[in-house]
């Protein structure tokens, strides 16, 4: 018979998320990066049929894939953060994998790892000077 405290239980309880490599349990370090769909390909390989996938990017720009994430974990066994591309399936079964750097274009919320490409080059070095060097920073001025 379950105690009546287990019984009553409604808060969530952990999610099952192993380590590939040790099997271990895994501990969050990072919030959820959602992963979005651009093209029809993406959907097609997640098993929505071609016809669907088309239809879908050709009506919203971006489909959100629901149960897909990148999310950064520690594990105990290696000592290590690690990004990984997480996978959720019904009964709340979990899949792993390391994330690739092409997923990293499709998540929500990243920033650019060479910056804003929009923005020009002597605006990103002056926005990672630590010292203001005033008119020093200018080499023509002087």
């Amino acid at each position: 018979m379950q105690k009546r405290c287990d019984r009553n239980r409604k808060r969530s309880k952990r999610r099952a998320i192993y380590c590939p490599i040790h099997s271990g349990y895994v501990h969050s370090v990072s919030q959820k990066f959602s992963l979005y769909a651009d093209r029809a390909e993406q959907l097609q390989e997640r098993g929505l049929a071609r016809r669907y996938a088309l239809l879908a990017v050709a009506t919203q720009t971006t489909v959100t894939l629901v149960g897909e994430w990148l999310e950064a974990f520690w594990c105990d066994e290696c000592q290590t953060t690690t990004w990984y591309h997480v996978r959720r399936f019904e009964g709340n079964q979990y899949e792993v994998s390391i994330a690739p750097p092409e997923l990293w274009q499709q998540a929500i919320g990243v920033i650019h790892p060479q910056g804003n490409p929009s923005v020009s080059e002597f605006t990103r070095k002056s926005a990672r000077l630590t010292q203001y060097q005033g008119a020093k920073d200018f080499n023509c001025v002087g």
